[in-house]
């Protein structure tokens, strides 16, 4: 087994572990995490497919701005502060 390959596959299975963590806790801003990770890990993968463009666009959207707003609206809906 190579090294490229094996990166490959502890990446395949971390998507998978985050995907399937941000979808099954039950605390919301836990799965915000895990979907901010997931976005991150994503964005790894996206450069290891030689793809630079889409893992600019993935960190920075995927990743960066939804997360942010998904953690915003957390904190107003937690009562944090008005909108």
């Amino acid at each position: 087994m190579t090294t490229g390959l094996a990166i490959d596959l502890l990446l395949a299975a971390s998507l998978l572990w985050s995907a399937w963590r941000a979808l099954a806790t039950p605390d919301i801003l836990r799965a915000v995490i895990f979907f901010i990770v997931f976005g991150l890990l994503l964005t790894l993968a996206w450069a290891r497919l030689s793809a630079p463009d889409i893992a600019l666009a993935e960190a920075a959207i995927g990743a960066g701005l939804t997360g942010a707003f998904l953690l915003d609206a957390i904190g107003i809906l937690r009562g944090g502060r008005k909108p």
